[in-house]
């Protein structure tokens, strides 16, 4: 029996590090995502959608706050625990919104944000320590105390999910839902789908190409095989790769984790239609960043290149979202918008507005719920905004990328432009971004060149750090 009331539920769905082209309704005839595809299918998903700062703690925390992370936080870059006070996010948080609107808030799986979750709007938590693993992991509760889970961690984060739902049922909540994959470390999961996909029939954007062979670095292989295992010097030195072991190996157990992430979303949407709560839930499925997997001969993520900065963002709520009609894609048809650029410091105020909850001032991202509902096509910059630790600054339209350089410091709050032509691609003709067109005269890189100076002149610092 299917549960309605006067406000929606919602449910933030983030996945880590997964880029929109391995994902089925984003073109990818390879990896399989029905879970993904189906929630396309029966909702709206943007085209182009962007991580404003392709880093973990930087890009959910422009999620949470509805603010770049420069101004949210004061920072581009990681943290390790979070901090027991609330040092940063000075202005209401999504969490904070929904609360005080009269909604129970809840958080499962990864958070690795600055501050503690009880500090920035949340009833209720259970999250992992930050250093990441599948197996013999820490997970915290709201009040501090702590347990090591038996097993897979996701396996852990689907009870507790679906005690959180049974709990909360009885009056709208926010849920924050976090899927740590396809993050690494790919050594650390399931057979499963650690077999899944053959590495001889694992396609390679032709991006990873140098001198006809693809990208390789053996330290950036073992890192996304054990991740804080080997940073933190706990495997044996002599631990060695595989023997064979190259890109295409690498890019099937990334593909491998992206199905178990699917996996995960398909549990939540079971959960959810068992409740009889998934027809008036808004749903949000979004990835934190990409990863850039060896094209342009770099891996990981936080650059601003496609591979690090597309993410997927559908939303999900039946009968309260236009479905336009839009070409069809494996697993069925449902509406895409291609017109508008949607990113992460847009997620608060559209899903804020979509609920009929007053949305902060402070807030810094576009409410598109208008473009969502179909009343608009474009609405605001219709761009995203990114920078990145390394200095990087850039806006990305529908059709264009442009970047300038700025001196490397995560922390910065104002520096010398050091190259303001540093990139510019006509991603509609070049998607893979082979051709920078920075050098050449153009008009409408004169346009974005004056818009990403005037983004970062005028987006303010956290004073705080």
């Amino acid at each position: 029996m299917t549960t309605r009331r006067d406000k929606p539920n919602v449910i933030v769905c983030l996945c880590d590090q997964l880029r929109a082209f391995d994902v089925g309704c984003y073109g990818s005839s390879f990896v399989r995502t029905p879970n993904m595809d189906a929630l396309a299918s029966e909702g709206v998903r943007f085209e182009t959608a962007c991580s404003n700062n392709p880093v973990c703690t930087p890009g959910r925390s422009i999620l949470l706050s509805g603010q770049f992370s420069r101004t949210c936080a004061g920072s581009l870059i990681n943290v390790g625990e979070p901090e027991p006070e609330r040092s940063i996010f000075p202005d209401p948080t999504l969490a904070d919104a929904f609360r005080s609107a009269g909604y129970r808030t809840g958080l499962v799986g990864k958070w690795h944000i600055g501050s503690h979750p009880r500090c920035l709007g949340f009833d209720s938590a259970f999250f992992p320590h930050h250093s990441h693993r599948y197996t013999g992991q820490t997970y915290f509760d709201i009040d501090g105390g702590h347990e090591v889970v038996k097993g897979f961690a996701p396996e852990a984060e689907a009870d507790e999910l679906a005690r959180f739902i049974e709990v909360a049922r009885d009056k709208p909540f926010f849920l924050f839902y976090n899927i740590s994959q396809p993050h690494m470390p790919l050594a650390d999961m399931p057979d499963r789908y650690k077999t899944m996909y053959t590495p001889a029939d694992v396609p390679l954007r032709s991006n990873v190409f140098a001198d006809g062979a693809p990208a390789y670095d053996e330290r950036w292989f073992l890192i996304y095989l054990w991740d804080y295992l080997y940073y933190d010097k706990r495997l044996p030195h002599t631990v060695k790769l595989p023997d064979g072991f190259d890109l295409r190996a690498l890019t099937a157990l990334y593909d491998g984790s992206v199905s178990w992430a699917d996996d995960q979303l398909g549990e939540l949407m079971r959960r959810l239609a068992s409740a009889g709560l998934d027809e008036n839930t808004i749903v949000v499925f979004t990835s934190d960043h990409g990863d850039n997997l060896g094209s342009q001969q770099l891996f990981n993520k936080d650059q601003l290149y496609e591979e690090s900065i597309r993410i997927p963002m559908i939303f999900r709520w039946p009968g309260g979202l236009a479905t336009p009609p839009s070409p069809p894609f494996q697993g069925g048809a449902g509406g895409v918008i291609d017109t508008q650029v949607a990113s992460l410091v847009d997620v608060m105020p559209t899903l804020l507005s979509l609920a009929g909850v007053h949305v902060p001032d402070s807030v810094q991202g576009v409410d598109l719920s208008s473009v969502l509902g179909g009343d608009e096509t474009t609405i605001g910059e219709n761009a995203a905004f990114i920078e990145t630790s390394a200095g990087d600054v850039g806006i990305r339209t529908p059709t264009h990328l442009y970047g300038i350089k700025k001196a490397k410091d995560g922390r910065r709050r104002t520096s010398d432009v050091i190259d303001d032509r540093r990139m510019f691609f006509d991603v509609a003709r070049d998607p893979l971004e082979m051709e920078n067109l920075a050098a050449e005269p153009d008009a409408i890189a004169d346009e974005l060149r004056e818009r990403v100076l005037r983004w970062d002149r005028e987006t303010a610092w956290l004073s705080a750090q």
